[in-house]
């Protein structure tokens, strides 16, 4: 195949992925590029729960037994997590769903310093949920995680097939940094804001398409994930109504192996008879605690997340410095101007090409009925 055959196939693949798929990159995009500053929109949206008083903390049993005197006799308390950098401390508790859903998650938002209620919500509702469904699923029951994958494999091609097309044909590659490069803004704006996007783009479809297919690309590296049954049923998992110890001892003998700040608790379950207690570092360490026993071990590295939490973590930019976030930010709201403008010049072009035709057949008629 000749360079110029290989273009313009490249072309139509390019052309078709953005045309097909760009009413759902856009949505998909936007809310990506919201949800890299999910902290400040939620306190933007709900600055109530973030009224706090300061950041000193108090003992983990008081924020428990604030949050337990709120809650209706079918909550159970499931996780307990600290603020890192300012904000509430938010304590979850689980009630058992209708039928065979998952259970229903009550958050509760404490002052740090005081463990005065600031706000309870339902975990399903509220815009910042809405926003992590809508980007997550599509808000498609059951199947909308693969559709989201797809759409992350069909930008891996559309990122790859784009430089092709950026590359210029005559000249250094250097010449295609220009702006003029075309007599329209939204070519030049395409062409460019795609080179620059390329490859944070590629990152974070590739990152996207691993959380949605996690069996898959975990296979590639060795690391087998949970299956849809495996977690569907940790997804159900219930608290345990009475554990046998009690949470000063969980902590106190967590404490013995972690070192740092104390940041998260979570309960033991009926799946898991664990405490799993995290502690602030570099990486975070967690050590779970047996409920009976009390036998506390630290969690191996590998057992924490390994590839997949750091693939999560690129994607969502937790962690990853205000400069990663930033180009998130950015590589979330740039292929909604991407596929704005393709389908701008998609639709340019169809009409000069209707154009041209017409004007050939009008040529036409005139020499025939010559």
């Amino acid at each position: 195949m000749s360079k110029i055959a290989m273009r313009r196939a490249w072309f139509q693949v390019h052309k078709w992925i953005g045309l097909i798929l760009a009413i759902l990159i856009i949505p998909i995009s936007v809310t990506g590029a919201a949800l890299v500053w999910h902290d400040g929109l939620d306190a933007l949206v709900n600055p109530a729960r973030y009224a706090t008083s300061g950041e000193a903390l108090v003992a983990p049993r008081a924020y428990v037994d604030a949050a337990r005197a709120r809650l209706t006799p079918d909550d159970r308390v499931s996780r307990l997590t600290l603020p890192e950098h300012g904000g509430p401390v938010m304590v979850t508790a689980t009630r058992p769903a209708p039928a065979s859903g998952p259970p229903i998650r009550t958050m509760v938002y404490l002052d740090p310093p005081t463990a005065k209620l600031l706000d309870i919500a339902d975990s399903r509702a509220g815009l910042v949920r809405t926003l992590h469904v809508l980007h997550g699923s599509l808000l498609v029951p059951r199947v909308g995680r693969q559709i989201v994958g797809w759409i992350g494999v069909a930008m891996m091609v559309s990122c790859f097939t784009g430089l092709w097309l950026w590359w210029p044909t005559v000249g250094k590659w250097a010449r295609g940094l220009r702006w003029r490069r075309h007599s329209d803004l939204d070519t030049n704006l395409h062409h460019l804001t795609g080179f620059w996007v390329a490859l944070p783009l590629f990152v974070l479809s590739l990152t996207g398409a691993w959380i949605s297919f996690p069996a898959f690309f975990g296979a590639l590296v060795g690391q087998a994930p949970r299956g849809a049954a495996d977690r569907a049923a940790a997804a159900r998992a219930q608290p345990l109504a009475s554990p046998a110890l009690a949470l000063d001892a969980v902590v106190a003998r967590a404490r013995a192996i972690g070192g740092g700040e104390l940041r998260s608790i979570n309960w033991p379950t009926d799946r898991s008879a664990d405490w799993s207690v995290t502690f602030s570092a570099e990486p975070p360490v967690t050590v779970t605690v047996a409920d009976a026993g009390g036998v506390a071990a630290p969690v191996p590295a590998r057992g924490q997340g390994g590839v997949a939490r750091l693939m999560r973590r690129i994607h969502d930019g937790t962690g990853m410095g205000i400069v990663w976030q930033t180009v998130i930010f950015l590589g979330g709201l740039i292929p909604a101007i991407l596929g704005v403008t393709g389908v701008i010049m998609w639709w340019r072009a169809r009409s000069w090409k209707n154009a041209l035709a017409d004007r050939r057949g009008a040529r036409r008629e005139p020499a025939a009925a010559e």
